[in-house]
């Protein structure tokens, strides 16, 4: 997997050429962690497994990534929430795309469509008996929620939506519009992709 343009800046203490090509420093830690989400919900002893890269510049990436975490949270609390869809997957992926179990989460959009809160609800197998819509519709109000955007992850790696996401959503959806709150996306999250089943005219 190559390593995106955008994430250069990020990581250019750990190149070994000025350019993001495959073989430096920055490309093994993407490719060894299965992506950027990967790499970033790392800790300094995985990363210590990492061939030459020392102490020193174990400290450094584990400072970067903190700072990473904390732009994207910021830009996407700045703006509303679709105008920057890319924002908003990255940071699901650094939420929870590298669990190894699942999770069920809820982003709490206001009436412009910007972040009010994150909350995982559930966790486990995701089963539509596992995923309450009545505590989903209890935090919406709690949050005073105009819109949702849901979220899970499939640790399998596998982002493609199933057919008891499809009927999770609009049970979610039925549920949610009865206290006037609209569901504008469901993305499906791994460490190294995040789909938007709304892209996919599912929701």
């Amino acid at each position: 997997m190559r390593l995106p343009a955008a994430w250069c800046p990020f990581l250019l203490p750990f190149l070994n050429h000025k350019t993001c090509h495959p073989g430096t420093i920055a490309q093994e830690l993407v490719d060894g962690f299965g992506g950027v989400a990967g790499l970033l919900h790392s800790g300094a002893d995985e990363l210590g497994r990492i061939k030459g890269l020392g102490p020193a510049k174990r400290a450094e990436l584990l400072a970067v990534v903190e700072l990473a975490r904390r732009a994207l949270a910021q830009e996407i609390r700045q703006k509303p929430l679709f105008d920057s869809p890319q924002a908003v997957a990255h940071y699901l992926q650094l939420h929870f795309g590298h669990k190894p179990h699942e999770v069920f989460a809820v982003l709490f959009l206001d009436s412009q469509h910007r972040l009010l809160a994150l909350e995982e609800l559930f966790r486990g197998t995701l089963a539509q008996t596992s995923v309450y819509p009545r505590e989903v519709v209890l935090r919406a109000l709690h949050h005073h929620a105009a819109a949702v955007v849901l979220a899970h992850n499939h640790p399998s790696g596998t982002a493609e939506p199933s057919r008891a996401d499809e009927m999770l959503t609009q049970t979610l959806k039925s549920a949610l519009s009865l206290v006037d709150v609209r569901v504008l996306d469901h993305f499906v999250v791994t460490a190294s992709a995040c789909r938007s089943m709304a892209e996919l005219g599912l929701v």
